[in-house]
């Protein structure tokens, strides 16, 4: 996961800390277990400034998900390229979500808000929404080499991203979270990004134009960007 800066104003340090605190409280004893009051003992703070910094646990925890969220994604978002090929643009969109599922902090943690989603769905579907709002940028990508007339016209972009990361999440995410399985190794991360890709753009993916002339010299269109 991309690292952050160290913060250097003190009320950047001390929620920092909080956040630190509070990832290794929530890890430990779940949800229901940790407190605030534990959680700030843990980042040698007063409660006080816990609640100064997060007016409730389930928002200190949502912030959790959330910030480990944007760390893992790149600072430069990965922008859609006309002259390059789409497999390989995929391939490091796709990269940026594997660092994250790969976390061992992210995977406890979404293990325990799969837990809290038992008892409080609502919050869930909160946390839920404002995750999938922050994943705009395949979509966006999407849309860009659709409208570059390289991905079908009949795609359905939301739909088709949620398939793609589906795919993904299938070896990379769901196992490790109901199953306790390890993160994926490098050679299988590999393995299972290329093949999702693959899947992906034999089904989306404009064919490339055929020159019908026989004696026609190689085209440096579509062909090429592939």
């Amino acid at each position: 996961m991309t690292a952050a800066s160290p913060p250097t104003r003190l009320t950047d340090r001390k929620r920092d800390a909080i956040v630190q605190a509070a990832i290794g409280e929530f890890r430990e004893h779940g949800f229901n277990g940790t407190s605030m009051d534990r959680v700030a003992a843990a980042a040698d703070v007063s409660k006080r400034t816990v609640y100064n910094h997060f007016p409730s646990k389930e928002e200190l925890f949502e912030a959790i998900l959330l910030l480990m969220w944007e760390r893992s994604q790149s600072l430069d978002e990965q922008a859609y390229n006309a002259q390059q090929p789409l497999r390989k643009q995929l391939l490091a969109l796709l990269g940026q979500k594997m660092g994250l599922l790969n976390d061992a902090s992210f995977i406890d943690l979404s293990r325990v808000a799969m837990a809290d989603m038992m008892h409080t769905p609502e919050r869930a579907r909160a946390i839920t929404a404002k995750l999938s709002a922050k994943e705009e940028g395949l979509p966006r990508w999407l849309r860009a080499a659709q409208q570059d007339g390289r991905l079908r016209t009949t795609m359905d972009v939301p739909y088709a991203a949620q398939q793609l990361q589906g795919m993904v999440k299938a070896f990379a995410f769901w196992p490790q979270l109901a199953m306790g399985q390890p993160p994926l190794p490098p050679a299988q991360q590999t393995q299972v990004l290329g093949d999702a890709v693959d899947m992906f753009l034999g089904f989306y993916a404009v064919p490339p134009t055929v020159a019908t002339a026989p004696t026609a010299a190689p085209t440096k269109g579509r062909a090429a960007r592939r």
